[in-house]
């Protein structure tokens, strides 16, 4: 069972998540700073522009997919939002799972961006494949999952700059971030869906008298 999802995370995430999106078109166009190792990638075209534009575009439109009151006064456009949703996802994993093979950092970045690509697939997949049955509460769940990866996007752009801090070359924190970027995003969303954070505030707020406010 999906829970509510704190406000002011919301829209810190959908922040982050847009910007980061926007900023990734120039990608598209190929105008400001490009990181020479994606432009440098063996499989780069057009592979690199089905990527960008599929993950861009997914990672810019998910988190209106969580706003209850879309999804329940406008629900045409919620449908019209996901599927966009949903094909930016399938685009963007494929072009991703492609440019792994060819990624500069070797196979072990290789097997990371991979792997996010195949998951990323595949939960969108059930996602997609829930809401057309209707089972909405499992459509929700996995949809928490796939936006999670959407957003390894951020989180990756987030670890970058921190990593070299702790002694490790850019490459080799490339290398940690192929991982680092999803893994532990997919264990938060697990543990939101099995209710982790609801019990934790439950016991603050019996341990605090009930003074913690809502969210």
């Amino acid at each position: 069972m999906t829970r509510p999802i704190n406000r002011g995370l919301w829209a810190l995430a959908a922040v982050l998540s847009a910007g980061v999106a926007i900023f990734s078109y120039r990608y598209l166009p190929r105008i400001g700073p490009l990181a020479p190792g994606v432009v440098q990638n063996l499989f780069h075209r057009p592979w690199l522009d089905v990527h960008v534009a599929g993950a861009a575009t997914a990672l810019l439109v998910g988190p209106l997919q969580f706003l209850p009151g879309l999804r329940v006064r406008r629900r045409a456009l919620h449908r019209w939002l996901g599927r966009t949703y949903v094909t930016g996802c399938l685009t963007g994993g494929i072009g991703g799972l492609v440019m792994a093979f060819g990624t500069t950092a070797g196979p072990v970045a290789g097997v990371g961006f991979g792997s996010l690509a195949v998951i990323w697939l595949a939960t969108t997949g059930q996602a997609f494949r829930m809401a057309l049955a209707r089972r909405f509460v499992d459509h929700r769940a996995w949809m928490v999952r796939s936006f999670a990866l959407t957003f390894g996007a951020v989180t990756l752009r987030l670890y970058l700059p921190i990593l070299p801090l702790f002694g490790l070359s850019f490459l080799d924190s490339y290398r940690v971030t192929s991982y680092l970027a999803w893994i532990p995003n997919l264990i938060v969303a697990e543990l939101y869906l099995r209710g982790a954070f609801a019990r934790r505030r439950g016991a603050l707020i019996a341990h605090s008298g009930g003074a913690l406010p809502s969210p």
